[in-house]
């Protein structure tokens, strides 16, 4: 860019030859301003295929319990909350007056004592003496305890099968090829280099490199004549798109190289790349497979921004997989990872960069992009459920058994040494008695 009118250069730039502006390293040119680059973490793997949907999953309304509830922990502390607050109120309830009666309170406590439905049959068994029915407060409190406790471990654990009713299991198997040329899948990949450049400074987008330097089965092909190949011009810069449809890729490694060269008054300069490779199979489109990234450099020791610049190649490595999906229709994916980014000439001292400006030399972004197909090994995909119905209803009667057995013990405690506990259930009805006999 030019100096403004003014005689001087925007915020965060510095001038070179005279009467041109470039940003500080790290910095391009966005609406006149120089703009700090920052990837902002929005790395993605995805393997394009959703987990199949259960009963369960469609009845309830799934993401609306995964949104509240998060993870069981919550249902547990709620139930956690829940119980003590119960046993809270339960206890107050004692200390309140009984008034013949004639209470509020009292009444909530007789009520409480009705809803003894677990532990009604016998408290406290002195010998020689029949075993006969009834209700006490205790038992009451610790029934609805049981059902509150109940309840929420059984949340707990149909939001375990919910979320966990089965499990992908990846088996690898040898390849041949015959299995790999059935991989018929559709790639896209699109990477945009951020810069204030445009495609006017794209050079040497034009062929396809197979194999490896130097050995026999390296080969040089036209580009177009396996894949379709475009530029566009964005805010953030030129993004070059490679489209291959119905792609049978060779067992090799493929390298596909280019450069963004400098123009009169308009240098070829980027401060980071940001990419995304989608792949899905041809004849099923619904599942899309991609990784998607950003890249600033791969010097992990300064972290200063950067400008890239110069002659060095800037390598982006990308490994694809060949996964086959039993559970769907045998499904045949090529799953894209990134590997890893080799960053080539790069300035992070504006002095630095305002000296490579100012010559003829390395005036270039060299970029490459190297895929490399794992064609040794097939990944097969499967799914299997974790848990069966009679595993499911074991694991109910367990919850079931171990919430009345918790407050049992509990209940056989109290009345063991609080002899008063031992017959409440007759001082209560004696209350109530006295009160109906009064009304009569």
């Amino acid at each position: 860019m030019e100096v403004n009118g003014s005689g001087g250069c925007p915020a965060m730039a510095f001038r070179y030859n005279g009467t041109l502006c470039a940003c500080n390293p790290g910095r391009y040119l966005v609406k006149g301003s120089c703009a700090l680059f920052e990837t902002g973490g929005d790395w993605m793997v995805s393997s394009g295929v959703s987990p199949a949907p259960t009963f369960l999953t469609t009845v309830l309304p799934i993401d609306d319990i995964k949104r509240f509830t998060q993870s069981q922990a919550v249902l547990l502390e709620a139930t956690l909350v829940l119980l003590l607050v119960w046993l809270a109120f339960c206890l107050a309830l004692r200390f309140t007056r009984v008034d013949n009666g004639r209470s509020f309170w009292f009444r909530l406590r007789w009520w409480i004592s009705r809803f003894d439905t677990f532990y009604d049959t016998k408290h406290w068994l002195d010998d020689n003496k029949v075993v006969i029915k009834r209700k006490t407060e205790l038992g009451g409190t610790f029934s609805v305890a049981s059902w509150i406790l109940f309840v929420g471990l059984l949340s707990a654990l149909l939001y375990q099968i919910i979320t966990k009713w089965s499990i992908e299991v990846h088996r690898v198997r040898p390849a041949n090829a015959p299995d790999l040329l059935s991989f018929v899948n559709d790639l896209e990949f699109n990477i945009t280099t951020i810069s204030s450049m445009s495609c006017s400074h794209l050079r040497g987008l034009d062929s396809l490199v197979i194999g490896t330097v130097g050995s026999i089965d390296y080969r040089v092909y036209p580009l177009s004549t396996y894949v379709e190949y475009n530029c566009q011009n964005t805010s953030s810069g030129p993004t070059i798109s490679l489209k291959c449809n119905s792609c049978q890729i060779p067992r090799r490694n493929h390298y596909i190289s280019w450069q963004f060269v400098d123009l009169p008054n308009d240098p070829a300069i980027a401060v980071g790349f940001r990419f995304n490779l989608s792949a899905k199979d041809h004849a099923d489109g619904k599942h899309v497979s991609f990784v998607t990234g950003t890249m600033i450099s791969d010097t992990y020791t300064n972290d200063e921004p950067k400008t890239f610049r110069g002659s060095d190649v800037n390598v982006l490595r990308i490994h694809l997989f060949p996964q086959v999906y039993n559970n769907l229709n045998n499904l045949k994916l090529i799953q894209p990872l990134f590997h890893d980014f080799i960053s080539g000439s790069s300035f992070s001292e504006a002095s630095d960069l305002q000296a490579s400006l100012q010559g003829s030399k390395n005036g270039l972004v060299n970029t490459t992009l190297f895929i490399s197909y794992l064609s040794d090994y097939i990944v097969e995909i499967n799914k299997e459920n974790m848990m069966g119905i009679v595993g499911f209803l074991a694991d109910v009667g367990g919850l079931y058994a171990i919430s009345l057995a918790i407050f049992l013990f509990f209940l056989v405690q109290f009345e063991a040494r609080i002899i008063k506990l031992r017959h409440e259930d007759t001082a209560m009805r004696n209350i109530v008695g006295q009160k109906h006999a009064q009304k009569n």
